[in-house]
């Protein structure tokens, strides 16, 4: 693999900052939230869940069009709509005194879709073959936004409450606009072909290999959303472990799960490398979700499977755009990643959904148990789907 311009590198890190800032935000109440939602008026369990995964609706309904929207007009002024609109949501959110406005607040947060179009505009400016090193800063980055929001949410929570959190969301949206502004190079932008048409865009969203990407990242991020509806209440209530001494778990597996990626990163050079680590890490989620669901009292062994499941998870968040922004076509790549972080958070809101309902009919256990059933339909769309990009990469190769 390549080893990094300076320019690349430089864009990488502004834009792993810009991405890890804004979910950074969107993380602080994650550690938080299920437990302190139960206090509200209007709280249910499937209330719990859909205020943690409604986000993905906005998502859903914006992600390919911000997608196109950067093809056309340019990648910064699509991320710049969609960081105001996610400020606009933070603040609604914060200004809410019941779950129902902090959904609707988490609702429009969602409509500020720019994943598609902030992965785009880091494929832009990298070539091709240090996409995957780009991508795992990126990874890295989120990581460690991830680490910090789990460290500092709750003690952030005890001193402004939750309305601070998700005023604190919109604020590092705005950091990020500036951010990106100031820093962020700006990609030379191709005149809009005439193959980026609607027949293009759905010809592409029909292509098996994406089929495959997407669908993966659909399963992977609906089975984090369900896992943080049960987490932050199995460390309470099974492990009596109080809310501010929950970055006592978080630090080490984390820790742990930046160190795994740092490790594998060299085996995804090669899309069939890749192809066999998504698959390694699908199994591996799906058996440290029933080791959680069975931890019961033994902070050990939850300890040990929380870090085998966000080892994978950190792995596969790199693999998977890494791999999309590679296959996709160059003029519909904004497009592609618009579809890819749509799949993510319609996974997002339908893990919240899944976690809301399993945790009122069948416990904190069930959360992780109903999860863990989920990869039984994931790992099978990801072996076929790496024979068939394997034996079309072949076609293409004996036709050139």
């Amino acid at each position: 693999m390549a080893k990094l311009s300076r320019p690349e590198l430089r864009s990488a890190l502004t834009l792993a900052c810009v991405i890890s800032l804004r979910l950074f935000g969107l993380f602080l109440i994650m550690p938080v939230f299920s437990l302190y939602a139960q206090q509200m008026p209007d709280a249910t369990p499937l209330m719990i869940g859909l205020a943690l995964g409604v986000y993905g609706l906005g998502q859903v309904m914006l992600q390919i069009p911000l997608g196109l929207l950067s093809d056309r007009i340019g990648r910064k002024p699509a991320i710049t709509l969609g960081l105001v609109v996610f400020a606009v949501g933070g603040f609604v959110a914060a200004m809410s005194d019941s779950l129902t406005g902090i959904v609707i607040g988490r609702a429009l947060q969602g409509m500020g879709a720019v994943a598609g179009a902030g992965t785009a505009l880091a494929a832009d400016l990298t070539a091709e073959e240090n996409r995957g090193k780009v991508m795992g800063i990126i990874g890295v980055s989120i990581g460690v936004a991830f680490l910090l929001a789990l460290i500092l949410g709750p003690p952030l929570e005890a001193v402004r409450g939750l309305s601070g959190l998700f005023g604190a969301t919109s604020i590092l949206a705005l950091a990020s606009l500036a951010l990106l502004w100031l820093i962020v190079p700006t990609p030379e932008r191709p005149k809009a072909p005439a193959s980026a048409s609607l027949g293009g865009v759905l010809g592409m969203l029909r292509d098996s290999r994406m089929l495959v990407l997407n669908g993966s990242v659909f399963f992977l991020h609906a089975l984090l959303t369900a896992s943080f509806v049960g987490l932050p209440l199995l460390l309470a209530d099974k492990l009596h472990l109080p809310v501010n001494r929950h970055w006592e778990v978080y630090l080490p597996v984390m820790a742990i799960a930046a160190f795994v990626m740092g490790a594998c990163m060299h085996r995804m050079r090669e899309v069939q490398q890749s192809l066999r680590i998504v698959a390694i890490c699908v199994v591996a989620i799906g058996v440290s979700l029933l080791g959680m669901a069975w931890s019961g009292e033994h902070m050990a062994l939850l300890g040990v499977m929380a870090a085998v499941f966000f080892s994978a998870f950190n792995l596969l968040e790199a693999a998977l755009p890494s791999l999309v922004s590679r296959l996709a076509p160059a003029n519909l790549r904004g497009a592609a990643m618009g579809a890819y972080s749509t799949s993510q958070f319609i996974g997002a809101f339908i893990g919240g959904a899944v976690g809301g309902i399993a945790l009122g009919k069948l416990g904190t256990s069930g959360v992780f148990v109903a999860a863990a059933a989920l990869t039984l339909f994931w790992l099978p769309l990801v072996v076929m789907g790496a024979r068939r990009i394997t034996a079309q990469a072949a076609m293409a190769a004996a036709a050139a």
